[in-house]
């Protein structure tokens, strides 16, 4: 008889996770909370825009590829990707200069050069480093179960020689001096839930990645792409269930059998897949003496809480790029505000999108769709979101009037928020936290949450909190790490 195996939550961890488990021969079904799928990558539509959730970068299309392959189908049948260049343009604050982060590594380099010629050498020994790290971190690591304790000890001297114990913004000042770039070029953990003063320079390997792989939209939003997964899924008879949440895993002694919704509905298979933050599901979901006690996981360094302003115009804004960081005065203070402190600051940094810079579709004719998100304390800092949410808001939207987005008040048609308390309510993310835990030395492959259980037969993890870590190409590859553990169980 064929095993059933229940896959809940269908962010990119989950539904990679199905396609996997579907092509080992199991009848998977997959649950999903809210009523579409995707997670944090689910799609708002308002007055003719589309606004894409949360993940907007595609840095690792092959890893896309590969779930469609699985079925000897091509992922170009289902969703385009197109290349983009420049990749980011960074927007200085501080004395209004821009950088534009090219496609091609000659182009990048002439825009370094505007900031210091000194730091063109110190760049190109920068890739080299972030090579070696991805020939490692990637290519060999990320797709590898790292709940053994003594591969984990094995792997040590190759993460001392590549620098493992310094931070990304370390490794960073080690080859670039001016202050601006050496920002540019090590807020990147940043879009995984990571301090770039606490990260692990592991996390250096995403320059690597960005220049062999480049950085792509998927034409239609990220919201096509899980379409296409849907499609997918469909055609290879994934039973899919939404708007069911689970409040319970069903255990005989130690073995997970199934999983029980809040509509009343049970679950049961042989496998149990939870692509869900793990910490919330230890102290929530999991009603069982486990080695992850409610204790442990407070005591857990958490990433950081976003907040995601939504909005559309009805002018297009042709000067501002695809992807934009916009820069603020502060860089390490407020760091340490947002993940230390754990205080709103006055001042921020911000990542704007803007997809209508390359795919119209996006928004109604002559109009903009955006998105602009800043990096705040998750709910450990007990801000008050319903207080201070539209407040803050404010001040963003006329800090980008003031810089990059002139009259925007005026050109406003759509406007509306996600703080870190929608994050804990929409995707029960413990306190509220962008990316589930923080990806510091002390967080990272052993001793995150495992990808299969420590206490529990039959119970496994994937997506962020989880080995490897948060990011697109991290969650869809945590579905690799799954693959191999069953396969060699």
């Amino acid at each position: 008889m064929t095993e059933k195996a229940i896959v809940v939550g269908s962010g990119f961890g989950g539904i990679a996770s199905s396609l996997r488990l579907k092509a080992l021969g199991y009848d998977v079904t997959l649950l999903e909370k809210l009523e579409q799928l995707g997670g944090r990558a689910r799609v708002f539509k308002k007055k003719g825009y589309t606004f894409d959730a949360g993940p907007t970068v595609i840095t690792a299309p092959f890893l896309f590829d590969e779930l469609f392959n699985l079925f000897s189908k091509k992922r170009e049948n289902y969703v385009k990707f197109k290349r983009l260049d420049p990749m980011y343009n960074f927007y200085f604050n501080q004395n209004k200069k821009s950088f534009n982060y090219f496609d091609k590594v000659e182009d990048s380099l002439k825009e370094i050069a505007k900031f210091d010629p000194k730091d063109v050498e110190g760049y190109k020994n920068l890739l080299k480093m972030s090579e070696r790290i991805y020939k490692v971190g990637f290519d060999k690591l990320s797709f590898t179960p790292f709940h053994n304790f003594f591969f984990m000890i094995r792997q040590i001297p190759s993460l001392i020689k590549l620098k493992s114990y310094l931070t990304v913004f370390q490794l960073v000042s080690k080859y670039i001096k001016n202050e601006q770039i050496k920002q540019a070029l090590s807020i990147q953990p940043l879009l995984l839930g990571g301090n770039p003063l606490e990260t692990t320079s592991i996390y250096n390997l995403i320059h690597y990645l960005e220049r062999k792989w480049g950085v792509h939209y998927a034409m239609g939003g990220t919201g096509a792409i899980i379409r296409a997964f849907e499609k997918l899924m469909n055609e290879e008879k994934i039973k899919i269930n939404k708007n069911t949440d689970i409040k319970e895993i069903i255990f005989e002694n130690n073995k997970a059998i199934g999983v029980k919704a809040n509509n009343g509905k049970s679950f049961y298979g042989e496998k149990i897949v939870l692509n869900c933050d793990p910490a919330y599901a230890y102290k929530h979901i999991i009603k069982k003496k486990k080695k992850w006690s409610d204790k442990k996981i407070d005591k857990l360094d958490f990433s950081m809480g976003l907040f995601v302003i939504y909005f559309g115009t009805k002018i297009k804004y042709n000067n501002i790029a695809h992807h934009t960081i916009w820069m603020g005065k502060r860089y390490e203070g407020l760091l340490k505000d947002i993940f230390n402190n754990k205080i709103l600051a006055d001042d921020f940094s911000l990542y704007l999108h803007r997809p209508t810079a390359t795919d119209k579709s996006m928004a109604p004719k002559r109009c903009d769709s955006f998105y602009v998100l800043s990096p705040v304390p998750n709910l450990k800092s007990e801000i008050n979101w319903k207080v201070k949410g539209l407040e803050y808001r404010k001040k963003i939207l006329r800090a980008l009037e003031e810089t990059i987005l002139p009259n925007l008040s005026k050109n406003l048609t759509v406007c509306f928020h996600m703080s870190p308390e929608d994050f804990k309510k929409d995707y029960h993310s413990l306190y509220g936290s962008g990316f589930s835990i923080s990806p510091i030395f002390r967080q990272s492959a052993w001793f995150r949450f495992h990808n299969k259980s420590e206490n529990f037969d039959n119970l496994y993890f994937v997506g962020a909190g989880s080995h490897p870590g948060a990011g697109v190409p991290g969650v869809i590859s945590s579905a690799k790490v799954l693959e191999n553990i069953l396969k060699n169980e």
